[in-house]
C-alpha cells in the first residue's frame, strides 16, 4: 500500500491536517492511520472513500486505492486453461513461442493461422511453459473475434473484465475506453505478467488491451498475422505432418483408430487440419472407420462430415468468408474456378480481370486472413478443406465462372508457349489465337516454371475441354509436349493428349488431330508401347492426308519411320527417313534434318551397316551444332557412341560416351546421362570389369530416370549382361 500510504500523506499535509485529527474523523487510530501511511497496514475501500472525502481529494485517493488493490489482488495470478491432453506434433513451435516469451526483445507474439490449425492449444501450451518467468500472474481472454455464431468482445468490454481481474471495483473502473486503457497502462507498469488473447479479430480490437511496462508479454492468436501490429513477432501454424496427423487420430479415438494405411488416408481427407482430424477421430469413436473414409472422399459429403453439432469446419471457415469485402469474397470465390494445385499471382489477375496490382492487394488479405497462403515467388497455397468450402459456398455465378475460366486457359496457354519457345526455340507451334505475353528470361527461369507448373496445366487442359473451348485445349496439350519429353512425364503426356484428341474431333480439324496423334504416338514409343505408337503415327498420317497438310505428312511419315525401327523393321525405317530427310532438307527444317539423320544411323545400325551410319551420326551432331542445340548434340554423340560399340570399336565408344555424359549433365539432361553411364557399364562389363560396370549402371540408376530395352539398345544390351 505503499503508493496509496504516500498519496494519504500527501493530501492530508496539503489540508492541514494532523494524523491524530484524520484518524478521528475516519474512525481509525492514529497508529493505525501512521501504518496505511507507511505502508504497513491495508486499507478497506470504505475508509479510502471517506478519506477522500474529508481530505477533498476530488477522487484521487479512490483511484490510487483502486490501483494498489489491482496491484495487491493481481500478484500471482495464474489463469491459463489446462493444456489439452491431445497436444501433439508442436515441440518445434511451442519451443521457439516459449523462448520469445521469456526473451527481452520482443513484448507481443501472435499465433495465427487457418481455422482449426490449433493455434489456442499452442498458445495454451507455450504460455503454460514460460508461466513461471511472470511472477505477477497470467491471464487468459477469449476475444471471440472467429466465433461461430458470437459476438466478438469490444474493447470496452475487454478492459472491464481485465481491470475487474487486476482488483479494480466494478463502481471504480472509469466509463470510458480512454479512462480504462490509461488505468490499465498503469497498473501494469511496473508489472510482469503474461496475457494471452485468444481469438483476435484484428489488431483494432486488441490494441487497447496493451500493457505498457518492458515486464510484460502479451501473446495474441489470430485467424490474421495482424500486421497492423508493427512490434508484434509472429508465428505461423501450418498443418500437421502426416506422422503427426496420425498420431492425433490415434490420441482422440484410442482403440478405434484404424491402422495403417486407413488412418493415414483418413488425417489426409482431413487435409492435417487439427481441428477435422479431432471431429473425425470422435466419429470414430461411434461408427465405421470405412464408411468415414468413404463419406470424407466424397467432396459432396466431406464438409458435412466435419460437424459434430458443437464444432463444424465449414462454420468455422464461414465466419472467415463472411469476415471479408465484397471484393475479398469475390476473389475467394475465384480461387475456387482455378483446379490447381498450383496457383500463381499472374494467374489469378488474368481470371480476375482486375487493374494491375489490385488483385494482389486482395490476395494479400486472404493471406492475412489464413484463408490462403503466399510464398516468396508468388505461389498461392489452398487447403483442400477450404478449396471444398469455397466450391460449396463461394462460387461465382455461372457468366462470371465461364469468363474467369476462358482468361485463366488463354493465360496458361500464352504462358506455356513463351516457356516452350525459350526451350525449345527451334520447335514448329501453331499459330494461337492470342498473343504471347509474359516473356520468360532464359531456358532456365523457363524450366523452372514449367516444372512447377505442369500439374497445374495438366488440369487446365481438362477444364478447357470440360467447357467447349476445344482450341485453346488441344493448342496446350501440343505445347506441352516438348517438356513432357524432356522430363520423361509420360502419364500427363498421355493424359492431355488423349483429352486433345476429343477436342481436335469435336473441331473437325484433321490437321490438329494430326499434331495430336503424333505427339501421342511419341508418348507411346517413351512408354514402351510400340504397337501403339505405330497406330497413332499410322492415323496422324492418315489425317494429315486428308488435311492435305504437306508438312505434316512428313513429320507423320518420320514419326512412323522411327516407331517402325522399334518395332524391328528398320529397313523401312531407313527408306521412309530418307523421304522426310529430303523434304526436310527443301524446307529448310535443319533440327528434323539433324533428328532424320539420327534416326537413319540407329536403322543403318541395326542392318549392320556401321561405316554408312557413323556418316549419318556426324552429319546430325554438325546440324544440331550449328543450330545451338546441345541436347540435339548430345543425342548424336550418344547415337556414335552406340554405333561404335555394335561396330566392336570399344574404345571409341568409351570417349563418346564419357563426353556425352559430361554434355548432358551441363545441359540437365538426366535421359541422355543415365544412356551414356548405361553404355560405359556395358563397355566395362564386357571386359570382365564388373565393378566398373555396377558403379556406371548405379549412377545410371541415380538419375532417376526410366531406360526402356524396347526402345533404347544401351538399356537393352545392359537387360542381357545381366546384374
Amino acid at each position: 500500500m505503499t503508493d496509496f500510504g504516500n498519496a494519504l500523506r500527501r493530501h492530508r499535509e496539503g489540508a492541514h491536517m494532523s494524523l491524530d485529527a484524520l484518524a478521528k474523523k475516519v474512525f481509525l487510530s492514529k497508529s493505525q492511520l501512521s501504518k496505511i501511511e507507511n505502508g504497513k497496514q491495508h486499507m478497506k475501500e470504505a475508509t479510502a472513500k471517506t478519506c477522500d472525502l474529508v481530505l477533498g481529494a476530488n477522487g484521487d485517493l479512490i483511484a490510487e486505492f483502486a490501483k494498489s488493490e489491482a496491484r495487491r489482488a493481481g500478484s500471482g495470478l495464474r489463469g491459463l486453461p489446462e493444456v489439452t491432453s491431445h497436444l501433439v506434433g508442436r515441440d518445434a513451435e511451442l519451443d521457439v513461442l516459449a523462448s520469445v516469451l521469456r526473451g527481452d526483445s520482443r513484448r507481443q507474439c501472435v499465433v495465427f493461422g487457418l481455422a482449426g490449425v490449433g493455434k489456442t492449444a499452442v498458445a495454451i501450451a507455450a504460455g503454460r511453459a514460460a508461466e513461471d518467468a511472470f511472477p505477477d500472474g497470467s491471464y487468459f481472454l477469449d476475444l471471440r473475434g472467429h466465433t461461430p455464431g458470437a459476438t466478438p468482445v469490444e474493447p470496452f468490454e475487454a478492459l472491464r473484465r481485465l481491470l475487474n481481474v487486476l482488483g479494480v471495483a466494478s463502481e471504480l473502473v472509469p466509463p470510458d475506453v480512454d479512462g480504462r486503457v490509461n488505468l490499465l497502462r498503469d497498473l501494469t507498469r511496473d508489472r510482469r505478467m503474461l496475457l494471452v488473447y485468444d481469438n483476435a479479430e484484428s489488431a483494432a480490437q486488441v490494441r487497447p488491451l496493451l500493457p505498457t511496462g518492458t515486464g510484460n508479454r502479451v501473446l495474441i492468436t489470430s485467424r490474421s498475422r495482424l500486421p497492423a501490429l508493427d512490434e508484434a513477432w509472429s508465428l505461423s501454424l501450418d498443418m500437421l505432418d502426416r506422422h503427426d496427423a496420425v498420431a492425433l487420430l490415434r490420441s482422440v479415438a484410442g482403440d478405434r483408430a484404424p491402422a495403417d494405411p486407413e488412418a493415414a488416408e483418413i488425417v489426409s481427407l482431413c487435409g492435417d487440419l487439427p481441428l477435422a482430424i479431432r471431429i473425425a477421430a470422435a466419429r470414430l469413436v461411434a461408427g465405421s472407420a470405412t464408411r468415414l473414409r468413404d463419406r470424407l472422399a466424397d467432396e459432396r459429403t466431406r464438409l458435412m462430415v466435419l460437424d459434430d453439432g458443437e464444432r463444424g469446419v465449414a462454420a468455422a471457415f464461414a465466419v472467415s468468408h463472411e469476415a471479408l469485402s465484397d471484393a475479398e469474397r469475390a476473389l475467394f470465390g475465384l480461387l475456387a474456378v482455378h483446379p490447381g494445385p498450383v496457383l500463381e499471382i499472374p494467374a489469378v489477375e488474368a481470371m480476375s480481370a482486375l487493374p494491375f496490382g489490385e488483385a494482389e492487394v486482395l490476395l494479400d488479405r486472404l493471406h492475412d486472413a489464413s484463408l490462403i497462403t503466399l510464398d516468396a515467388v508468388g505461389h498461392i497455397g489452398v487447403h483442400d478443406l477450404v478449396r471444398a468450402y469455397a466450391l460449396r459456398h463461394a462460387q461465382p455465378a455461372p457468366d462470371v465462372r465461364a469468363s474467369a475460366v476462358h482468361r485463366l486457359v488463354d493465360y496458361a496457354l500464352a504462358r506455356a508457349t513463351a516457356a516452350d519457345e525459350v526451350v525449345e526455340p527451334a520447335r514448329y507451334r501453331p499459330a494461337l489465337d492470342q498473343p504471347h505475353q509474359h516473356p520468360f528470361a532464359d531456358s532456365d527461369s523457363a524450366l523452372e516454371w514449367l516444372r512447377a507448373q505442369w500439374p497445374t496445366l495438366e488440369r487446365v487442359v481438362d477444364l478447357a475441354a470440360d467447357h467447349g473451348l476445344h482450341r485453346p485445349c488441344w493448342q496446350l496439350a501440343y505445347v506441352l509436349r516438348a517438356f513432357f519429353f524432356r522430363d520423361k512425364l509420360y502419364e500427363p503426356w498421355l493424359a492431355t493428349h488423349t483429352r486433345a484428341l476429343t477436342a481436335t474431333a469435336a473441331l473437325g480439324d484433321q490437321s490438329a488431330t494430326g499434331m495430336i496423334l503424333n505427339n501421342l504416338g511419341m508418348a507411346y514409343i517413351d512408354a514402351g508401347r510400340i504397337s501403339d505408337a505405330v497406330d497413332a503415327h499410322q492415323r496422324a498420317l492418315e489425317a494429315f492426308t486428308a488435311a492435305n497438310d504437306e508438312r505434316g505428312r512428313t513429320d507423320a511419315l518420320s514419326s512412323l519411320a522411327w516407331a517402325r525401327l522399334y518395332h524391328g523393321e528398320a529397313e523401312t525405317t531407313a527408306r521412309d527417313l530418307t523421304t522426310a530427310l529430303a523434304a526436310y532438307e527443301a524446307a529448310g527444317r535443319f533440327r528434323n534434318v539433324a533428328i532424320a539423320h539420327r534416326g537413319i544411323a540407329l536403322a543403318l545400325t541395326a542392318l549392320g551397316h556401321h561405316a554408312e551410319a557413323v556418316e549419318h551420326a556426324d552429319l546430325a551432331r554438325k546440324q544440331a551444332e550449328a543450330q545451338l542445340q546441345p541436347v540435339d548434340t548430345l543425342m548424336a554423340i550418344n547415337c556414335l557412341a552406340w554405333i561404335h560399340f555394335n561396330a566392336g570399336n570399344h574404345d571409341t565408344a568409351v570417349q563418346l560416351y564419357t563426353e556425352a555424359g559430361t554434355l548432358a549433365e551441363l545441359a540437365g539432361s538426366a535421359y541422355e546421362r543415365a544412356r551414356a553411364l548405361t553404355g560405359l557399364g556395358n563397355i566395362a562389363a564386357l571386359r570382365n570389369d564388373r565393378p566398373a560396370a555396377r558403379r556406371h549402371w548405379s549412377e545410371a540408376d541415380d538419375q532417376q530416370t526410366r531406360l526402356l530395352p524396347a526402345v533404347l539398345g544401351e538399356a537393352r544390351v545392359r537387360a542381357e549382361l545381366g546384374p
